[in-house]
């Protein structure tokens, strides 16, 4: 394909393989943070052309995955009530609640409806205005800007019957707590090709330089993210705490002025609960006071009754990077995608998905599609 099929070549990529193997002295320890690399990197067979060499790890790059089981027992909650439709995109009606997901709540007589962007929840408001539409909004600072959008253009119609429940993350402050724990192992991190179009990577300096952890922002093909972590190994023999950027068809160091703008007119950050990583301080995104109208939980109180996290699955030790989804004693057998314990193995970006996928890939592959995430 014309502008993708160079980012795919197999001999390319074959010359960025060994180049990474000749000049690491040691092998090194890299965390990519978007679950559509973690695909990308397994998919094709990266991480087992460079073992020995370089050891990648995977952090908590799926928004769907991180979606506190909170928000979801509200969800949960409140679909069940007369008149009330939860909305949200079609991972997260599988995710598992403490006790249920929207797709059991809705075999069990919830409404329920998934859609392909936060956009399609105006259009169901405005169809249906005595019916009242709840979106949960998820994701990074990708789709932060849609729903920004959707809040503008509810309030610009005058729409009464839409609020959100919002459960949008941020991602460098989750970085930030990954390297501040003890024994995390993580030398340098593959940062978020598509965060990074709308952020930019200014913001990625301080952090580098401070935490001593080089960033090298990087896309999706098997030929940027070879790329990425060929950069990155440079950085780290040579000493060099700093961000680079291997995404340049893609990413602007000061990423997209218009979609933050946007975000920033509707949003704030604010401390958040990311699922099996606890509350990430600034990590997260919520409604700015002066659009408290569209905020469900304003709107509706929860009577959801807290449970205990499901012990089975140990999703936070795969999210924070502790462990590889392999070693979970209960992977590809009480957990899988048809019948999963946690998020990691239903989300499509999932890093328990990916293993799943793609543990039969045993040599560098350009020949699959990559996932964009």
């Amino acid at each position: 394909m014309k502008y993708v099929d160079e980012y795919r070549s197999a001999n390319a990529c074959q010359r960025l393989v060994e180049e990474i193997r000749t000049s690491a002295t040691v092998e090194w320890t890299l965390m990519e943070v978007c679950g559509g690399q973690t695909h990308g990197l397994l998919r094709h067979g990266i991480d087992q052309a460079l073992a020995g060499a370089v050891r990648l790890i995977h952090g908590p790059g799926c928004p769907v995955c991180v979606t506190p089981a909170e928000d979801l027992d509200f969800a949960v909650d409140l679909c069940k009530r007369p008149g009330i439709t939860v909305v949200s995109f079609g991972d997260m009606l599988r995710v598992p609640g403490s006790r249920e997901s929207l797709q059991q709540a809705r075999a069990g007589g919830g409404k329920v409806q998934f859609v392909y962007s936060p956009l399609d929840v105006l259009q169901l408001a405005e169809e249906r205005p005595d019916e009242q539409f709840i979106f949960l909004a998820v994701g990074f600072e990708t789709t932060a800007p849609a729903t920004a959008l959707v809040v503008r253009q509810a309030a610009r119609q005058g729409l009464k019957n839409l609020s959100l429940l919002v459960s949008h993350v941020r991602v460098l402050p989750a970085m930030q707590q990954l390297v501040q724990n003890d024994g995390h192992g993580i030398q340098g991190f593959l940062a978020a090709g598509h965060v990074c179009t709308v952020t930019g990577y200014r913001e990625y300096r301080d952090f580098a330089r401070s935490l001593r952890t080089p960033v090298v922002v990087t896309g999706f093909e098997p030929f940027d993210l070879l790329s990425g972590i060929k950069r990155s190994v440079q950085l780290l023999e040579a000493d060099r705490h700093c961000v680079c950027n291997e995404y340049e068809r893609s990413v602007r160091e000061d990423g997209n002025p218009s979609a933050k703008r946007l975000v920033a007119s509707v949003f704030q950050p604010c401390d958040r609960a990311w699922r099996g990583m606890g509350v990430i301080p600034a990590g997260g995104l919520q409604l700015k006071p002066q659009w408290s109208e569209f905020d469900a939980r304003r709107r509706f109180e929860s009577q959801a009754e807290p449970l205990m996290a499901n012990s089975r699955c140990r999703s936070g030790e795969v999210l924070s990077g502790r462990i590889k989804p392999t070693a979970c004693e209960h992977f590809g057998d009480r957990c899988t995608p048809e019948s999963p314990l946690g998020a990691p193995m239903v989300s499509a970006e999932g890093a328990c998905a990916a293993y799943y996928q793609y543990a039969r890939v045993t040599a560098l592959d350009t020949t699959q599609s990559p996932c964009h995430g």
